[in-house]
């Protein structure tokens, strides 16, 4: 009996936001809004959205390059680390946090004071005296920064069924890609042109018009006034984030892996995650409710997500140094190299999202991804000094072709899986959990890449110390030692990185057989989402 009460409410919920939608296109149509007026409305909105992307995204990458002159005009270089890890460890910790605020209470009011947030930290960061000021800035960028590509995911799905919203998550998806190759580009040309701090003054404008266009364009319900905000949750959930990304950070650089700092850490992490699971159980309004992992989809589409997460970004961590040492060339041009990667990625991308609104079939995407991605990396492990640059590139492009089919139809099979209601907060935890992953992914490769190093140039390297400091290697002192030192020196570094490569390639089977199980749920076409239909995939 329960059952069939709870299915005559869900009909009349159902036939309820039905009349509202009828009633609404009705005063829509009398006001003399036609589908155009939508559509150009739409685009607007979608533009907004990606530039608040583009910016959060953005700044995960561009101060890699500027980082060396920036700790040195500051005078920090000790505290060089805090100026990326500052901004991960904040934006992490948002995430979940605006997921969840926006369902509970509606995203615009959100995503305007996001966009504030993250404006008023470049602000701090452009106009910083000293590494304090520019630790805190960017740390305010994070706060920010971190609810800017969830609330774009989620704003989307506010104002687009999910069958059509396939092809603004493709051109989302080459935006974040654009974006990890072109921040390092962008942060190595402020630096030798107009100034590092134009890596943070460019926000501003960009920022200004992505809050222009929600503001005025951007029309969707508020949602409660009033919320319980799972305190214990965010807490707890905050201080493992924060364990795990400096587990991440310091491993096998800052610290040794069996050193009582590393070791301290990593503790705190478990402990934490675990209060963090029993908070969760026991809060009225869960940051990342435990219900999402009832879904069949959300696990294995965010697990899947994870493994991207750790092959893309533990790539990426060290191919610009690679591609420096072996190849020889500047830090512009090694970005440069990096474009077939970007290439491939957006083609895929956008190609998959048209294809799954089309057509309506996606299942297969994730699959091949895994597939692609794995042939990529087994490409890149074959690479030798004597590799031509034009192979190089095409194998860039075949694992950026992997990554783009399916790092946002992924998120889409996350959001197919919940009503609407419940969109934001499953998105957040899909893209937790994705960051989670590209941050342990680039602490296992940096971990192996380092310690194969470090043995094969001690191994190598002639007796007498010819080449000076090994810890102090730049492609430049490289390039000017003698060729049988540098021939050594580069060998080193290629025989170090390739094998990694390969040593992802089983976890991206493992991916491969977690998207073989996914379930091809039909894509809603209108954006009314009952619970039966958030519930179609469970475990």
């Amino acid at each position: 009996m329960p059952r069939e009460e709870d299915a005559h409410c869900g009909a009349r919920e159902e036939h309820d936001r039905v009349t509202d939608h009828t009633v609404s296109s009705s005063v829509a149509d009398q006001a003399g809004d036609p589908p155009a007026t939508d559509r150009r409305r739409i685009l607007l909105v979608f533009a907004g959205l990606l530039v608040a992307m583009l910016l959060s995204s953005l700044d995960q990458t561009i101060f890699s390059t500027a980082l060396p002159t920036i700790v040195g005009e500051l005078h920090g270089v000790s505290h060089m680390l805090w100026v990326t890890t500052g901004y991960l460890v904040a934006a992490t910790i948002m995430m979940p946090i605006y997921g969840k605020l926006g369902d509970l209470i509606g995203r615009k009011g959100l995503f305007i004071g996001a966009l504030t947030v993250f404006l008023i930290g470049s602000v701090i960061g452009g106009a910083a005296p000293d590494m304090t000021w520019l630790i805190v800035g960017r740390t305010v960028q994070g706060v920010g920064g971190g609810g800017l590509m969830i609330l774009s995911q989620a704003i989307i799905a506010d104002v687009v069924p999910v069958r059509e919203r396939s092809k603004y998550m493709g051109i989302m998806g080459a935006v974040f890609g654009i974006s990890s190759i072109a921040g390092p580009l962008l942060g190595g040309w402020f630096t030798e042109g107009v100034g590092w701090r134009w890596a943070f003054w460019i926000n501003i404008p960009l920022g200004l018009v992505a809050i222009l266009l929600a503001a005025v364009f951007l029309k969707i319900p508020k949602r409660a006034t009033k919320v319980t905000f799972d305190v214990w949750g965010t807490v707890t959930m905050a201080i493992s984030v924060t364990a795990i990304i400096l587990v991440a950070s310091w491993g096998g650089t800052e610290y040794d892996w069996d050193s009582p700092t590393m070791l301290a850490l990593i503790a705190t992490a478990v402990v934490f995650a675990a209060l963090f699971v029993l908070a969760e159980h026991r809060a009225a309004e869960p940051i990342i409710p435990l219900s999402l992992f009832a879904s069949r989809n959300f696990v294995l589409a965010t697990a899947a997500g994870l493994v991207l997460g750790v092959a893309m970004f533990g790539a990426l961590a060290y191919l610009p140094t690679y591609l420096q040492m072996v190849t020889g060339v500047n830090a512009t041009s090694s970005g440069l190299l990096m474009l077939p990667m970007i290439a491939g990625l957006m083609s895929t991308a956008i190609t998959t999202g048209f294809l799954a609104s089309r057509t309506g079939r996606y299942k297969w995407m994730p699959i091949a991804s895994m597939i692609v991605v794995a042939v990529g990396l087994w490409l890149l492990s074959t690479l030798t000094v004597d590799t031509p640059l034009w192979a190089l590139m095409a194998y860039l492009f075949v694992l950026g072709a992997g990554i783009g089919l399916s790092m946002q139809i992924l998120v889409l099979i996350v959001q197919n899986s919940f009503p609407d209601s419940q969109v934001g907060t499953a998105t957040a935890s899909n893209n937790f959990f994705r960051e989670i992953g590209a941050s342990l992914g680039g602490a296992v490769v940096g971990a192996l890449f380092t310690a194969r190093l470090t043995g094969l140039l001690a191994e190598r390297m002639p007796a007498g110390g010819a080449a000076g400091d090994t810890d102090s290697f730049t492609p430049a002192a490289v390039s000017a030692l003698p060729d049988e030192i540098r021939d050594i020196i580069v060998g080193a570094y290629n025989d170090a990185l390739t094998p990694v490569f390969a040593m992802l390639i089983p976890l991206l089977a493992a991916g491969l057989l977690l998207v073989v199980f996914l379930k091809e749920v039909p894509l809603r076409a209108t954006l009314d989402a009952t619970e039966e239909a958030g519930a179609k995939v469970t475990m």
